[in-house]
């Protein structure tokens, strides 16, 4: 892990502490840089969850990625920078409110004066990491997250009172999202071969490129425009996310 290089990639310092406040910072540049994005899968480039292969991709080409590769990556930058950091293994509520299968998301769990989730590849969520011990709901630029007791010890998340995703107690290695990182990759049931998504958030509200669909929200107020040529969205994958694509991402 070549941190300095990571950092530089985030516009950050190497932190003198590793304590809360170096912790936010980290999590809020990560999440305002970094794009959280599929494009490998509509690209034809393989998803491979080996922190040098991660590395290259989102250091070195300056790309983003999905659960598995931003939170893989960024838990291993967590390690260097003296952070006592873990994956965790959560199960993503569909819109039915019914749960998705383990492996599903990966999250970061920090051990500091009390435990920390932390989680830069979910898209909209939290700005800065939520205390995982807490019993009162936290506020957040986000919105509100609240944190209650499920079967087998695990944890709900819950944003603005809606379920998000099931989160186990148990530490994770990345390679063990590897099959259901996969089957997100190639599946025609998964939402990810779906087309192609690229989303970063702004100041005051999000950027999201779906295809050919550029779309704003400023204020709560969504924008929507389409876009009509290839030279446009490779603009927009350019200007707004910092990714520079000689081709455009088609579904597979």
């Amino acid at each position: 892990m070549d941190a300095a290089a990571y950092l530089d990639r985030l516009g950050l310092d190497r932190p003198a502490t590793a304590d809360v406040a170096a912790l936010r910072t980290l999590q809020e540049r990560h999440l305002a840089v970094v794009p959280f994005e599929n494009l490998s899968i509509h690209l034809g480039e393989p998803i491979v969850l080996d922190p040098e292969a991660l590395f290259d991709k989102i250091v070195r080409r300056r790309r983003g990625g999905f659960c598995y590769e931003l939170n893989g990556l960024f838990a291993a930058l967590l390690r260097e920078l003296g952070f006592d950091a873990s994956l965790r293994s959560a199960k993503v509520f569909r819109p039915d409110g019914t749960l998705g299968p383990p492996f599903d998301h990966a999250a970061i769990r920090v051990e500091l004066d009390e435990p920390w989730l932390a989680d830069v590849g979910f898209g909209r969520f939290s700005r800065f990491p939520l205390r995982l011990a807490a019993t009162e709901a936290q506020a957040d630029p986000g919105g509100e997250f609240l944190f209650l007791d499920a079967p087998y010890g695990d944890i709900d998340v819950l944003l603005d009172g809606k379920p998000q995703y099931r989160i186990e107690q148990r530490a994770r290695n990345l390679d063990e999202f590897t099959p259901t990182a996969w089957w997100q990759a190639t599946s025609p049931d998964s939402h990810f071969t779906q087309g192609p998504t690229t989303s970063l958030p702004t100041e005051h509200g999000r950027a999201t490129l779906a295809g050919d669909k550029l779309i704003v929200t400023t204020h709560g107020v969504r924008e929507e425009t389409r876009l009509s040529s290839d030279q446009e969205v490779l603009d927009v994958y350019r200007k707004e996310f910092g990714i520079d694509l000689v081709r455009v991402p088609v579904r597979p």
